[in-house]
């Protein structure tokens, strides 16, 4: 049947782009989401190897179903990548209101860990592989205005890292990734009817590389480090950021 990634959050943006990436590779694809409009999308411009299965990351019992469909149609997990994610609703933390925490957390972070916990077994039945977890520039530094979302960041590359002592015994390298500014949907269209994207009041001048990254280039970092090209790597994690957290770049005439 050939090799299986099972892809979360993968109807739009990153996990658009992981989707499409991994196809062209020769896998078979899962694209998992809530969305399933825009999943079934990604599908038809995929092909025969793909499939969409409705996923809510913060259940349980969804991640069950969803990884018991996937064995149906194509067999064990080969490589996880856990890519749904949400922002949080900008404020500061004495503002903010428990619910977005409670929200984000759920998914940004309970959700990878569900995700791990369900597709180990089939990832075991495969004899092994990869799970790539997405982390963020933001759970590297503090980052005002998102506590959650920075935070589940954080602990994203914590979970990455236990998860990975966990299952090296089980020929499971488990690695994450942290992008910096990608161009996505989040970034290009207004988060609220009435505000401006992000992209529009977005500088990217005091960046060593001053552009927003294109999500196929994450793609192609995450399809290394689940691909054979990387069995020597785990518990590892790939900041693609432009050069954000090296600092700013001085201008030469100051």
């Amino acid at each position: 049947m050939g090799r299986t990634v099972f892809i979360s959050g993968a109807a739009s943006g990153m996990g658009r782009a992981h989707a499409r990436g991994f196809a062209a590779a020769g896998y078979n694809v899962v694209v998992a989401d809530v969305d399933e409009v825009g999943g079934r999308a990604v599908v038809s411009e995929i092909g025969e190897n793909a499939a969409f299965v409705r996923l809510d990351v913060r259940d349980p019992a969804s991640w069950k179903a969803a990884v018991d469909e996937t064995e149906r149609r194509f067999g064990p997990i080969s490589v996880l990548v856990n890519n749904a994610g949400i922002v949080s609703a900008a404020a500061p933390i004495a503002d903010s209101d428990p619910a977005d925490w409670d929200l984000v957390i759920a998914t940004d972070l309970k959700g990878p860990y569900l995700g791990i916990r369900a597709a180990v077994p089939s990832l075991r039945r495969a004899g092994g592989g990869a799970i790539v977890n997405i982390a963020s520039t933001t759970g590297h530094i503090g980052t005002s205005f998102i506590a959650a979302y920075s935070t589940s960041k954080w602990g994203i590359r914590g979970l990455t890292q236990t998860a990975a002592l966990e299952l090296a015994r089980d020929n499971i390298r488990v690695d994450s990734v942290s992008p910096g500014v990608v161009r996505t949907p989040f970034i290009t269209e207004p988060a609220r009817p009435g505000a401006k994207p992000i992209a529009e009041t977005w500088n990217g001048d005091q960046l060593a590389v001053k552009r927003m990254a294109e999500p196929e280039e994450i793609t192609r970092v995450v399809m290394f480090l689940a691909s054979e090209e990387s069995a020597f790597i785990t518990g590892s994690d790939y900041v693609i950021d432009g050069g954000l957290l090296i600092g700013p770049v001085v201008p030469a005439d100051a």
